[in-house]
């Protein structure tokens, strides 16, 4: 006999891709979420090697998979975060192919105009820059004409859930007529969420090109834990059936990945 389907995890369990936030509760999804980020980042990254501009905070994860596949790769740490690794005595880790640059994720001016041919902003680093706008615009200025930016945000369906997980009832009239959708989280940090729509317009209005937005996961959590747990050898099955899913609705998901290009022919 099969054993019940779980319920849907709360919404606030979700906010930390590492897992940390969610306990034991759904550590087989975050294992299949982050092995399907890996797989999208590997299909996704420049075929030749190239540099890769990487502002995603992720403590070196997306860093060190784009300089395995043999690009070199600039790693932003925020000053905060390689603050906090050096008191706690933590070594400044260049990984393989990385070169580290303590520095702000959201400006970078620090680097030159189109010095880079690709950058990943992972681990829904722009929905934690409030000012995504400027974020963005900053990185089209340092793309080189062809060169691809990859994305990760936290999307209006996981933003509404968690209004109204939160009873926010007077926040969630007012989303349809939003511009912006900034959600309080029970943390006290506040991230902002995105319709496909709006991330669309949003990369646009910044000279990109978009290529393709699409849930990180069409496969719900409660759907991989339920799977993953009547057959823990189902992972590699759940990957493949995640990443040959098509074109699935861009308003699943609680983050969207987007991937967008610069205008222009590479040097």
């Amino acid at each position: 006999m099969h054993s019940a389907r779980p319920s849907e995890p709360t919404i606030a369990s979700l906010r930390d891709s590492s897992g940390a936030a969610a306990g034991d509760s759904l550590a087989r999804y975050w294992t299949f979420y982050r092995a399907v980020a890996d797989a999208q980042l590997a299909r996704w990254l420049p075929r030749r090697p190239s540099r890769v501009l990487d502002i995603s905070g992720g403590h070196g994860r997306t860093a060190d998979r784009a300089a395995g596949a043999g690009h070199a790769v600039l790693e932003v740490r925020d000053p905060e975060r390689a603050g906090r690794s050096a008191a706690r005595g933590e070594p400044g880790r260049p990984g393989r192919g990385t070169t580290p640059l303590v520095g702000d994720s959201g400006t970078l001016s620090y680097l030159v105009d189109a010095s880079v041919d690709a950058v990943v902003a992972e681990n829904r680093v722009l929905s934690r820059h409030l000012a995504t706008e400027a974020t963005i615009a900053e990185i089209a200025r340092v793309l080189r004409p062809g060169g691809r930016v990859l994305l990760c945000v936290d999307s209006l369906t996981l933003g509404m859930a968690l209004l109204a997980e939160r009873n926010y009832w007077a926040h969630l009239s007012d989303v349809p007529s939003a511009e912006v959708v900034l959600v309080p989280w029970p943390d006290g940090t506040i991230t902002r969420s995105f319709s496909s729509h709006q991330l669309r317009e949003l990369l646009a209005d910044a000279g990109l090109d978009v290529e393709w937005i699409r849930p990180r996961t069409a496969l719900s959590p409660s759907t991989v834990e339920h799977v993953l747990a009547e057959s823990p050898d189902a992972l590699p099955r759940l990957i493949r059936t995640e990443l040959s899913a098509g074109r699935p609705d861009e308003s699943l998901g609680f983050h969207l990945l987007a991937s967008a290009r610069r205008a222009g022919r590479p040097a």
